[in-house]
């Protein structure tokens, strides 16, 4: 059992002002394996004056002295990989292989970012005036628990490469993973008051950065309905927001696609992150014709899907994040038998021979986009089936949404896939492959699914102001 009783302000480890305490469990079992104690609104105003004190002097360093920061915190990162793997198996119950991943991913932001803030004009002359882009000033920054390691590292590197400092809120889900991730950062030896994480909650510790009027800047990733939240309540301050929040991907199989290809990647979309990802697809539109063909597919595809022995390479799908998620997913499901959709595969009920948080990974057909299911974020492997007749149909079903977070098209014509992907309504698309490969290119959202946008240049823009000298 796990005690984390501290929080990070000014450069040391102190214990919080809040007495919450918050228990910590395993997914995979279910079984309690800490406890957090949860900062205040005294302690994150402690934090804010600890970066808001630290800016003036941080805000001031030359771009070779925060360069040498950014690679000092992906060299202890990386040092430390093992048991930041081990923390985020035991305690988000991810497979060790998307862990691993994630960790070296979380690592490479601080060298990409170190790359773009090279390449980022701070300065530039016109004929009559100079352009500087000064840093913002204090950030605020809160994380969601379906990637701890990536978006608390990614919402960090552009604060130091643009010489903000910053006050963390990460999930209180997530504190044992925040913990190891905090000890990198410290010994990273990081100037005191640059970095702050406060654990807590985001009505008391988030709503306070939030408000706060010495915070400049907040950057949230999580659910569109709090991202709104957010944003009204930035608004009183004039704050900038970026919002990094939910989807509905849509990933589209046209006639000529590779099936044998494209159903299993289709899977592999949708049960990203064991379902739990903002940018999963998980309204698979298939042409009608192909749409016996594709479930056969599916159904075969499926059953080799590994589930569980998190410490199994050859695992993808994982529990959920607490109980409270399972039972959401377990609504959902529901919903979709009560409104008439087809269950191919998974279904209600843990898989067998597993407890925990443990989701059947589930595939509904005979959708429709009035029911639920095909609406609403699920952030469970919860796939839904939708046929259209033509092109022009499946591009109105996909646009056919409140989000636009991410899109995927399978396709052997890459004119026709790319002439589909300029119609589609999203931040990004991807033909014919899981992810993108390009981690310089910026990520973001149309419509409800956020404002800005994270990495490299784009995401380096997000924390400064322009300020003309004429």
């Amino acid at each position: 059992m796990k005690s984390i009783n501290k929080i990070y302000i000014n450069g040391a480890f102190v214990t919080p002002k809040g007495s919450e305490l918050q228990d910590l469990f395993n997914p995979a079992t279910g079984q309690k394996i800490g406890t957090v104690v949860l900062g205040n609104e005294v302690d994150t105003n402690e934090a804010v004056e600890a970066a808001k004190a630290a800016f003036t002097s941080f805000s001031k360093t030359t771009l070779n002295e925060r360069g040498e920061i950014l690679q000092r915190l992906h060299d202890i990162i990386m040092a430390r990989e093992e048991e930041l793997n081990k923390t985020a198996v035991e305690e988000y119950g991810s497979p060790i292989r998307a862990t691993v991943g994630r960790t070296h991913y979380s690592a490479q932001i601080f060298l990409d970012t170190k790359l773009a803030m090279e390449g980022f004009e701070f300065e530039k002359k016109l004929e009559y005036a100079t352009i500087v882009n000064e840093p913002l000033g204090v950030v605020g920054a809160i994380t969601p628990w379906n990637a701890d390691y990536t978006h608390i590292c990614g919402k960090l590197a552009p604060a130091i490469a643009t010489g903000c400092t910053i006050v963390i809120k990460p999930s209180e889900l997530s504190a044992l993973q925040t913990q190891v991730l905090t000890e990198c950062f410290h010994e990273a030896k990081v100037p005191a008051g640059v970095i702050n994480i406060v654990n807590g909650t985001g009505p008391v510790v988030g709503a306070t950065l939030n408000t706060h009027p010495d915070v400049a800047v907040v950057t949230f990733t999580g659910s569109t309905q709090v991202g709104k939240l957010i944003a009204k309540t930035a608004a009183d301050t004039m704050k900038r927001v970026t919002l990094e929040l939910g989807g509905k991907s849509p990933n589209v199989i046209l006639e000529d696609a590779d099936l044998e290809k494209a159903i299993p990647m289709a899977l592999s979309i949708a049960f990203s992150n064991s379902g739990q990802a903002c940018h999963a697809g998980t309204r698979l539109i298939i042409p009608e014709s192909k749409k016996q063909e594709i479930e056969n597919l599916i159904v075969k595809n499926i059953a080799a899907i590994k589930i569980g022995d998190l410490w199994n390479f050859d695992s993808s799908i994982g529990p959920m994040v607490s109980q409270k998620q399972y039972d959401t997913i377990q609504r959902y499901i529901q919903s979709g038998i009560d409104e008439g959709a087809t269950l191919i595969a998974g279904g209600l009920g843990h898989p067998e021979g597993l407890g925990g948080y443990y989701v059947k990974p589930t595939v509904f057909t005979n959708v429709n986009q009035n029911m639920k299911i095909a609406r609403e974020e699920i952030f469970g492997p919860v796939l839904s089936i939708i046929t259209y007749t033509t092109e022009e149909e499946a591009i109105a079903i996909a646009n056919d949404t409140i989000y636009g977070l991410s899109a995927y098209i399978s396709s052997t014509n890459p004119e026709k896939a790319r002439q589909i992907a300029n119609s589609i309504v999203s931040g990004r698309v991807l033909i014919n492959t899981v992810v993108s490969k390009e981690s310089k290119a910026p990520f973001g959202g149309f419509k409800q699914s956020g404002i800005g946008r994270t990495s490299g240049v784009y995401g380096i823009e997000e924390y400064v102001e322009p300020k003309v000298i004429a």
